[in-house]
């Protein structure tokens, strides 16, 4: 396969055919990881996908809240999506090669979503910063109108800055190296792998962690303090108590997204203290461990999603065994008890937002 060469301000740009991801070729046990991260990719999809059919298909979670719990459980699953199947092919099929092009778009494709999904946790805490700071004017601020732009406006800004800095690895020419050392098409070891200069490059990285990154969490925290604020100023215990545990959840997921991969970036991009094999197990697992966590500690925990994704398996099953009697007895002729009447009554009740 020969290089691909283009000219670029009288210079010629060599691009190769593709690139070898190498990431875990000196990993022990390696095996056993790849059998969790498909586990951990199984629940993502399952669960998250529970979330947004059970919010989707039931009118009255159709709140601005509940906008912004579904598009984390869409982001969750795409950013496990573009690396997890591919980690995988890597495992089964002993294929590591991917082409230029597709190494592109899965960079495109990863960073794009791990910005969504910073904002996404921010636009949670600003829903919680509403509702606690302002509840006497929450349903006149928080909107499901003004929700929806805000979440349009953090997409189409993440999928224009992440195309810009996706762009710009095109004006890199790669004559040696093709060998990245990571478990994906990541940013900074693929243009370190480069013969050219590529501080434009490392500018773009560096400018889109302070804003894709610490940006939303700068906003989470002070989100924070001001509803430490307003909860302090309570006079109740009670009403204090009740408003630090609806945000219970939010914190442990805020910390299981941005402590891990603050942490890497810092010490790994800019500190290189980090050994490389630790760099890329730690950035794995930060990077597919909160879409899997999300819809466990937050979603499935938020009362009123948890009462209908339970509703909802319920009527299933007594669905699913009045067919069954219904097939055992000829002439289809069963009379049902009370109880279960009642449950399969409350279920389509609770599914259907009726009091």
């Amino acid at each position: 396969m020969s290089n691909l060469r283009t000219v670029l301000n009288n210079s010629v740009i060599i691009h190769p055919p593709g690139f070898y991801i190498i990431g875990f070729e000196t990993f022990p046990f390696i095996s056993v990881y790849f059998i969790f991260l498909a586990f951990v990719y199984v629940v993502t999809v399952l669960f998250n996908s529970l979330v947004i059919y059970v919010i989707v298909f039931n009118r009255c979670l159709h709140t601005p809240k509940f906008l912004a719990v579904v598009n984390l459980a869409v982001i969750d699953v795409i950013l496990n999506s573009c690396t997890i199947p591919s980690m995988m092919k890597i495992f089964l099929v002993k294929d590591n090669f991917i082409l230029f092009n597709l190494c592109l778009v899965q960079m495109y494709v990863y960073y794009t979503f791990v910005s969504l999904e910073s904002y996404a946790l921010a636009i949670l805490a600003y829903d919680r910063l509403i509702a606690i700071c302002f509840p006497l004017r929450q349903n006149s601020i928080n909107t499901l109108r003004s929700m929806s732009c805000i979440v349009s406006l953090t997409w189409c800004f993440a999928l224009g800055v992440t195309a810009f800095a996706t762009g710009i690895m095109t004006r890199l020419s790669f004559c040696n190296s093709v060998r990245v050392f990571s478990y994906f098409c990541d940013y900074a070891p693929v243009f370190r792998l480069a013969c050219n200069d590529y501080t434009l490059q490392w500018s773009a990285a560096s400018f889109l962690t302070v804003l894709l990154l610490v940006g939303p969490f700068i906003f989470i925290f002070l989100s924070y303090v001001s509803i430490l604020v307003t909860v302090f100023r309570m006079k109740s215990l009670d009403s204090r108590v009740k408003a630090l545990a609806t945000c219970v959840e939010h914190i442990i997921l805020v910390g299981v997204f941005y402590i891990p991969l603050i942490t890497i970036f810092t010490i790994g991009f800019y500190l290189r203290f980090i050994d490389p094999d630790q760099r890329v197990l730690s950035l794995s697992l930060a990077s597919c461990l909160p879409p899997c966590i999300n819809p466990i500690v937050y979603s499935l925990k938020t009362k009123e999603i948890k009462t209908r994704a339970l509703a909802l398996v319920r009527t299933n099953t007594i669905g699913t065994q009045q067919t069954y009697q219904q097939k055992a007895i000829p002439g289809g002729l069963i009379k049902h008890s009370n109880n279960s009447t009642n449950i399969f009554v409350q279920s389509v009740k609770s599914l259907n937002c009726v009091p």
